[in-house]
């Protein structure tokens, strides 16, 4: 249950007598299947909530939950939202206060028995950054937020990998992305979606205008496609042999590009195949040196055979040495 609909629905049962399953799920824009399992949800939580079948019945909260959502401030509220952020992205936010608030308002709202297991946050606690993930620079998801909300064109310039120089763009933005630690910029530029990592945009500024969307796309919605088509589609797809002993490593750097052929192991390795949306992109197989053999297709080949030996002039003894 997102936080939203967690208030939502718990607005819903304190406003009114008693309300039905259909009326909630028509109230929410949810299914009947999804009002039960957040009612479920809330029950095992330990909140007080009954339901009575029959025509008059319906679906109540008991007085004296201790849950006061009058105490919550707008802007705390606002930021419970921001689910599934650690408390270094809240803070990248300049979310972290008024976020720290809200759930310690929710918290001593019902008070714990003896008998009582710990909150989940006092024994979990998440870091959804890569390990050994250099210090950003660039933009800095703070500085972006209040463009974002007042609904703004941007101009930004963006360095991207791929171009020589720095792309001077105009894009429309749906908000910010936090993905495995890296912050993204999700707009779309000439009405085609993109993915902008934040570091890589060098200077922004708000343009005098709203922004331009798509019509029945929201920020989760585009957010998903880009990730969906970053890890399916490609444009050339090598296939190569991974020795034994490296299978298990490449599976966690190359992720869904991987594609086992077969599971069974062989003196040679493991067959696979390895998609990758730009030929250049062939470099991430430079680490594993001589621990994965490619068989093709032959510029892949050609283009790993140049980058080697690129890499073996650069660090040939000198004449002089």
């Amino acid at each position: 249950m997102t936080p939203d609909r967690f208030f939502s629905l718990m607005l819903l049962l304190a406003s009114r007598n008693a309300v039905t399953t259909q009326e909630l799920a028509s109230a929410l824009g949810v299914s009947l299947r999804t009002v039960t399992r957040d009612l479920n949800w809330l029950r095992e939580a330990g909140l007080p909530v009954t339901a009575q079948r029959g025509r008059l019945g319906g679906v109540t909260m008991l007085p004296g939950s201790g849950l006061d959502l009058t105490r919550l401030t707008p802007g705390e509220r606002d930021h419970l939202s921001l689910a599934g952020l650690d408390e270094k992205q809240r803070a990248e936010l300049d979310a972290s206060v008024e976020s720290r608030r809200a759930l310690s308002k929710i918290a001593a709202a019902q008070p714990r028995r003896v008998d009582e297991l710990l909150p989940l946050t006092d024994v979990v606690h998440v870091d959804s950054r890569p390990w050994l993930q250099a210090r950003a620079s660039g933009t800095t998801p703070a500085s972006l937020i209040g463009p974002v909300r007042r609904g703004r064109r941007l101009r930004i310039e963006y360095d991207s990998p791929r171009e020589s120089c720095p792309s001077d763009l105009v894009v429309d933005p749906y908000g910010l992305f936090a993905k495995a630690g890296i912050w993204y910029l999700v707009a779309d530029c000439a009405r085609l979606p993109r993915m902008y990592r934040l570091e890589r945009i060098t200077t922004w500024k708000e343009v005098d205008q709203p922004r331009r969307i798509r019509e029945n796309q929201t920020l989760a919605t585009v957010a998903a496609a880009l990730v969906d088509q970053w890890e399916h589609n490609h444009a050339i797809e090598v296939s190569a042999t991974i020795d034994q002993t490296q299978i298990e490593r490449a599976r966690r750097i190359l992720g869904q590009r991987l594609v086992q052929d077969d599971h069974e192991e062989s003196t040679t390795g493991h067959r696979v195949r390895i998609r990758f949306l730009h030929l250049e992109d062939v470099r991430t197989l430079l680490p594993f040196g001589s621990t994965i053999t490619v068989h093709g297709p032959a510029e892949a080949r050609a283009h790993l055979r140049d980058l080697a030996t690129d890499l073996a002039h650069h660090y040939a003894p000198s004449p002089t040495s």
